[in-house]
Formats: C-alpha cells, sequence, structure tokens
C-alpha cells in the first residue's frame, strides 16, 4: 500500500545533557535519526517528512544525503503539534501517514509497514502497541470486544483491573487522510500546555471512525532514547544484533561481549576477531583472516590471506594478502602494505606504499614514502618528511637495506640494492648499488674511564688531584 512517514525529531533532548541535539548521538558511530529514517525508507514510504527544530541546521545536514524532506516546527508544542508543522511538506498527499519518533531507532521497516497495513481499508487511525516485560507506568490499551481499541488509559488513573493489562501504547502512529482536519480539534487543555497525538484517538471515535492496535513481535524494538543510560542500552541491542548476524554467516567472534563493530563494516566467512577488536567505518575484512586482540580498525581493507595482530591500529590503510601488521603496528590514511610485506611493533606508516616483501621489523617511522620490493627497514629508521611548511617524499628502490637508527632527510632517493649504513642521516640522493655513510668518524680513546675516575678522586687532604695542580 502507499503511505507516508513522518518523522518526529525536533525536541532538544535535555535529559541528554548535551549540546548536541539528542537525535544526532550516534549509535555505533551512525547518528540516532539515520536510523529511524532508513526504515522509514526500506518500508516502502513514498515520502518521508522529518520534523526538525532544535538544531535544525546540523540535523538537516545529517539528513541530506537520505533524500528525506524536512519540515520545520520552531516552537515545541507536542508531538500532535509537531506533526501538524508537516503538513506543508506534505502538500498534495492525501494517503495514511505513519507518525513515529525520531529517537526510536529500533523501529523495523517491517514493523512500519504493518502499522500502515492495519488501518482499515485505509480508513480511521491504527496504533503500535507492545507488552514490555514490565508495564510500569505506561498507559494500558483497553480493547473492545470486536478487538479494536476502547480507549487507553494512564497509569494513574487506570483501575485494578487496567493496571493488570500488559498491552501498552508505544506512541506510534498510521492515519487517514483525516487526520489534518481533525488535529484542530485537540486540545492543550493538559498539565504542560501541549497538543498530543493520543488525544487523536478520541477524536476519531467521535467521527465514528475505527481506531485499530497493531502488536509489535518485539518489545525491544519500542526501546527509546531519553538519556546516556537509555543511548547504550539501545546501542547494545544493535550491537548484539549485529555479532549475531555475523556469526551465523560463518565468522568467528572470540567473547563475542568484547568485540565493537559498526553497521558499515563488511566480513567474509572465517574471519576470526580475538577479544577486545574494534571495526568501525567501511572496514573490509577479507574470507580467512584474523584480526589480533585489542586492534582498532577504522576504514581499511585487509585481504584475503593478509593478517593483523595483536594491538594494531589501522585507520585508512589496506593489507595485501600475505602481508602482516603487528603487533603494536599503526598504520595511518593511505599506508598500503603489498604482498608479503611485513610492518612489526611500533613501526608507523603514513600515506606510503611498502612493495612486496618489504620488512619493517621494529621502531620505525615511515611517512610519504614508497618503499621498493625486498628492502629491509632497520630499527629506529625515520623518513624526516615535513621541513615545517611542507611534506616531501622519500623513494626507497628495490632491495635495499637502509641501517638501524637511520634519517632519510626528504626530498630523497635511496637506489635500488643501496645500503644506507646504520646511523646515518642521508640528505642527498643515494645511487643504485652504492654504500651511504652519513656519520661522524669514530675515535676511540684510550685510558678515558681512568682519566675520568683521577679527575674526580678526592685527595687525602679533601681537595680533588684537579684542585691540588691549580693550587
Amino acid at each position: 500500500m502507499s503511505f507516508a512517514v513522518v518523522l518526529l525529531a525536533a525536541g532538544k533532548g535535555t535529559r541528554m545533557k548535551s549540546a548536541l541535539p539528542k537525535v544526532l548521538h550516534p549509535i555505533l558511530g551512525r547518528p540516532m535519526i539515520e536510523y529511524a529514517a532508513s526504515a522509514a525508507l526500506e518500508a516502502g514510504a513514498e515520502r518521508v517528512v522529518v520534523v526538525i527544530g532544535h538544531g535544525a541546521e546540523e540535523v538537516a545536514q545529517v539528513l541530506k544525503p537520505l533524500g528525506v524532506a524536512t519540515a520545520l516546527q520552531s516552537e515545541q508544542l507536542g508531538t500532535a503539534h509537531a506533526l501538524a508543522s508537516a503538513r506543508e511538506a506534505l502538500e498534495g498527499w492525501s494517503g495514511p501517514v505513519v507518525v513515529t519518533m525520531g529517537d526510536a531507532p529500533l523501529i523495523s521497516a517491517d514493523t512500519l509497514r504493518g502499522l500502515a497495513e492495519a488501518l482499515p481499508e485505509q480508513e480511521g487511525m491504527a496504533m503500535l502497541t507492545f507488552e514490555p516485560p514490565d508495564p510500569a507506568q505506561y498507559g494500558r490499551v483497553v480493547r473492545a470486544a470486536d478487538g479494536s481499541v476502547d480507549r487507553v488509559v494512564e497509569y494513574k488513573d487506570a483501575s485494578p483491573e487496567e493496571r493488570a493489562l500488559r498491552e501498552v501504547n508505544a506512541g506510534v502512529y498510521a492515519f487517514d487522510g483525516h487526520v489534518w482536519d481533525f488535529l484542530g480539534e485537540v486540545d492543550r487543555n493538559n498539565a504542560a500546555g501541549e497538543y498530543y497525538l493520543p488525544d487523536l484517538i478520541g477524536v476519531y471515535q467521535k467521527h465514528g471512525l475505527p481506531v485499530r492496535a497493531y502488536k509489535a513481535a518485539d518489545p525491544t524494538e519500542l526501546l527509546a532514547v531519553n538519556d546516556r543510560a537509555q543511548l547504550a542500552e539501545v546501542e547494545g541491542v544493535v550491537l548484539e544484533r549485529l555479532r549475531q548476524a555475523w556469526m551465523k554467516s560463518g565468522v568467528r567472534i572470540v567473547m563475542p561481549q568484547s568485540v565493537y563493530l559498526e553497521p558499515g563494516v563488511e566480513l567474509a566467512p572465517d574471519v576470526t576477531l580475538e577479544p577486545g577488536v574494534v571495526l568501525r567505518g567501511a572496514t573490509r575484512i577479507g574470507e580467512g583472516v584474523r584480526v589480533g586482540a585489542y586492534s582498532v580498525l577504522t576504514d581499511s581493507q585487509i585481504d584475503s590471506g593478509a593478517e593483523v595482530r595483536p594491538h594494531s591500529v589501522l585507520d585508512g590503510a589496506r593489507l595485501a594478502p600475505g602481508s602482516v601488521a603487528g603487533p603494536f603496528a599503526r598504520l595511518r590514511p593511505g599506508a598500503v602494505l603489498e604482498e608479503g610485506a611485513f610492518v612489526g611493533n611500533f613501526v608507523e606508516v603514513k600515506n606510503s606504499r611498502l612493495e612486496r616483501g618489504v620488512k619493517a621489523g621494529h621502531l620505525a617511522y615511515l611517512g610519504d614514502a614508497r618503499v621498493g620490493a625486498e628492502t629491509n627497514i632497520g630499527a629506529g629508521t625515520i623518513t624526516a618528511n615535513y621541513d615545517g611548511a611542507k611534506k616531501h617524499p622519500t623513494i626507497i628502490g628495490p632491495r635495499a637495506f637502509i641501517g638501524s637508527n637511520s634519517v632519510l632527510i626528504a626530498p630523497v632517493r635511496i637506489g635500488a640494492e643501496a645500503t644506507v649504513a646504520a646511523g646515518s642521516a642521508i640528505n642527498q640522493d643515494v645511487p643504485a648499488g652504492a654504500l651511504a655513510i652519513a656519520r661522524g668518524r669514530q675515535r676511540n680513546i684510550e685510558g678515558w674511564a681512568e682519566r675520568k675516575r683521577r679527575k674526580t678522586e678526592p685527595s687525602e687532604k679533601g681537595t680533588s688531584i684537579e684542585g691540588e695542580k691549580k693550587s
């Protein structure tokens, strides 16, 4: 059936105690409102309007890539007033309208579609209900003999028999085209002085139109976010769903409760995620890859046959088949390890390509560099790529050997099969096959320890030998 969706997302969310609009708080790296808007689009809504208010510009900017419309509720006067604010954005639409909340990100597309279809012959209204484990202070739904809604009774006004009911109002509705006229019959004669959507139940009934209830199959879908604790609870539900889905797809997650991953991550079968792994953004991991404990990967591609060892941090990096990063490696944006390349503990690589078989075992920094195949990078090697104003490249040819504690001062080229002696500071190109030595000549001063000792040794008179000579 054809229907529109209006998402109410204008509130400030004071209980979040944050300058960030409530609906922009992230759940697994994505703003909360994206989940609700995506569900509406997936449900097949022909038109989607998000009512915005607090932080309107920020919220509209986040929604822009989704292609949904927005409507401004300049003054927050309740949920019915928010729906009225969407009328202009839905100009020309006369079909059913589903109204849901931007702070309820777990409602599925199936549930939204089912609620729309619950309208009898697309006439009247339908309300989403659910049965929570503890109905607590929720308003109870009292049904008529034919299964329609007779009334919703607030807990404080309910009789003992009504309080015993477990079906409660979720605050999500579907209305027929009469809703725009009926909104004018909702008053604000309440303690808050606001216009409320549940008051439309009585209005529809007054006009002899049916009010139906559609019960959600999964009560967790109706979890809403009003404070930080509820945000954590909702995020935990989404995260556990992701873990379960990936494990059912053939991914091994050791200690699942310790692993964090986001919706944009893609994992192939037989991937193994060790405890404490964090996977963010558009990270893609190929078949059979093992990601070591407590590694953090963001927007990185790990091809089948590569390995990420424990405690490594990769951001915008790529590992080709047979390459290895870690343990304790850091690969920053633009880092590429080609087949068989290896970077070990405390090696940092930024915007650099390490070709086939390159080895950088430990304690090195490679920035803005291209390192030729089979080259060995000694411990403590640094490409000094920044002169205080600009970044400069370092090019190292294949099968070169860079000795430990060398500094390659860019821009500089090291030729194929060249050797840089340990401890050198290279600021000129090195020809292919050459040995470059750039350090002070070693001098050995015999007897230095004895002479030093004698200079500081006290004499019998309490003065140093040096002092006696001067006197």
